[in-house]
């Protein structure tokens, strides 16, 4: 009898020694398990978890197969004798659990278990969760030594989830910082929204145990009304198709009002097995309102909600998305003002020198006409005539070219401006159509897109014989549309593909816009030029 207790004194040392060792803490979890059944003799035995919510998170089993385990189904909700453990208190040994008034019995396919032995692990007076052991082999009852044997562990099992829980922390904020600080060094390196916006969602991901990750943004419209941005994990496209069956009031209504939002949601399960949802964690970035965005993290399903130390960590990372979208925004503003002020020095040049130069000219032909003879005379008109279509067709570049109209803010009075001054040279009625929520959306790509109206207004002037022409510009959900229509002659657009430099012309600055142009005409039947410019 005395080398039993000399031998159990030995293994609770080594328990100790053991316990204290383990970092990791779902492997100390499974270890304390294990260490209990040793030192008792139990055949089965379990730790539960305490959640947030009171019930319990994780229940870390021994003795029982995996086969066994999916058969019993979800985790027990803590109630009866094993809600009894989870609150501060002594163990508890029972000889028979089915006579406790307490015990509220055993779910299908649950083995038979009659002798109990309990203890709560309680760490800082509070209970992290509590061990429970069943079925001494040999069919005996547990003893006092055994009881005192499971105390002694559950102290020892407390001090080592206390150093592990740290440990995991410092871990856990160490990869944080990292985290950010390649988010950050992306950022101000320049590198593209999209990758950088990828790395968030990489990263956030591991905050939620491997899940998934998205950045997402409000759209009404867009059917499920959430446009993704960014992606990762292995079940990315399963969720980007599921996001119009998430809940979807409460999640949109998060990110517009940019409150955070945590909450179990219906997970995706095989022939209706498995744990039934899954966390999600919301974490508004920007300003919120009818255009907010959103990181999405959503847990391995039957995983519980996400500590509130991890939801701050995903915040800070949601709040760099919007640093970066921020940054690439400022540094598109500050390229444009660069871009600017290199097409004011352009437009001056040409104003002040190439112009004045060709009115010089032409001043001199008109002044030697009257002392040529007929047939002399009539060329130098036509080439009068010619040097002020030249200089028309200048001014028409410089007044492109000026900042003041490239503002996105002006683009609507910019296009009329140039619709009411080809109206005023090619005697072509002329009417411009800008919707509203047009400039906004274009931002820096409004010079372009006027470059380009332009063109297409010259090439009707040139060509079209037209009486008649139309500009419109429309805003949709994800995309700014660009119409220009005429009345005039037409044209067989595939033997006019490639010839022509005002046609390349366009498609060259449709590409650079991200767009597409599509130019519809047929002989006789006018044309119509379409352009689709995506959101940035």
């Amino acid at each position: 009898m005395a080398s039993a207790s000399s031998d159990r004194r030995d293994l609770l040392l080594e328990a100790g020694l053991a316990l204290t060792s383990e970092l990791s803490l779902p492997s100390l979890l499974r270890r304390i398990v294990r260490l209990a059944c040793q030192l008792t003799g139990a055949r089965y035995g379990a730790l539960g978890v305490l959640g947030p919510g009171g019930g319990i998170s994780q229940f870390i089993t021994h003795g029982i197969s995996t086969g066994e385990r999916s058969r019993l189904g979800s985790l027990p909700e803590g109630r009866g004798i094993l809600g009894a453990l989870l609150r501060p208190g002594p163990p508890l040994r029972l000889d028979d659990l089915g006579s406790d008034p307490r015990s509220v019995g055993f779910p299908p396919h649950h083995p038979p278990m009659h002798t109990f032995l309990g203890a709560p692990v309680v760490i800082r007076r509070t209970v992290f969760g509590s061990i429970y052991l069943t079925e001494k082999q040999g069919g005996l009852p547990f003893t006092a030594d055994d009881q005192q044997a499971l105390e002694v562990l559950a102290g020892q099992a407390a001090v080592a989830v206390a150093n592990a829980t740290l440990y995991e922390q410092a871990v856990s904020r160490q990869h944080w910082l990292a985290a950010l600080r390649e988010v950050a060094q992306a950022t101000l390196a320049g590198s593209e929204p999209s990758e950088v916006l990828r790395l968030v969602a990489a990263h956030s991901r591991e905050l939620v145990g491997g899940g998934t990750a998205l950045l997402v943004r409000a759209d009404a419209g867009i059917r499920q009304g959430l446009e993704v941005l960014a992606a990762a994990g292995p079940g990315a496209r399963t969720l980007t198709r599921r996001l119009g069956t998430l809940p979807r009031d409460p999640v949109v209504s998060a990110i517009r009002r940019g409150r955070q939002l945590v909450i179990q949601v219906p997970a995706a399960t095989r022939n209706g097995r498995g744990p039934r949802t899954a966390p999600l964690a919301v974490l508004p970035f920007g300003e919120g309102g009818p255009n907010g965005g959103a990181l999405l993290a959503l847990g391995p399903a039957g995983a519980r909600l996400p500590e509130q130390e991890a939801v701050e960590m995903l915040a800070a990372l949601a709040a760099q998305s919007s640093v970066a979208l921020e940054f690439q925004q400022s540094q598109r503003e500050r390229q444009r003002l660069a871009l600017l002020d290199e097409r004011e020095r352009i437009a001056k040049e040409l104003h002040d020198g190439v112009i004045q130069s060709l009115f010089a000219v032409g001043m001199g032909l008109q002044a030697v006409a009257p002392a040529a003879d007929e047939v002399t005379r009539q060329r130098l008109e036509r080439a009068v005539l010619e040097l002020d279509q030249v200089i028309g067709d200048l001014r028409q570049y410089i007044f492109g070219l000026r900042p003041g109209i490239l503002g996105s803010s002006r683009l609507a009075e910019a296009l009329r401006r140039l619709g009411a001054d080809f109206q005023d040279r090619s005697g072509v009625h002329t009417v411009v159509e800008v919707d509203a929520g047009v400039e906004e959306r274009l931002g820096a790509q409004a010079g372009e897109l006027l470059q380009l109206t332009r063109e297409a207004l010259s090439n009707v002037g040139r060509h079209a014989q037209a009486a008649s022409c139309r500009v419109r510009a429309r805003a949709q959900a994800r995309s700014t549309v660009v119409t220009i229509t005429d009345d005039g002659r037409g044209f067989a657009v595939g033997k006019a593909r490639g010839r022509g430099q005002g046609l390349q012309n366009m498609r060259d600055r449709a590409r650079g816009l991200g767009g597409r142009l599509v130019i519809t005409s047929a002989p006789g039947q006018g044309a119509r030029l379409r352009l689709v410019v995506p959101h940035g």
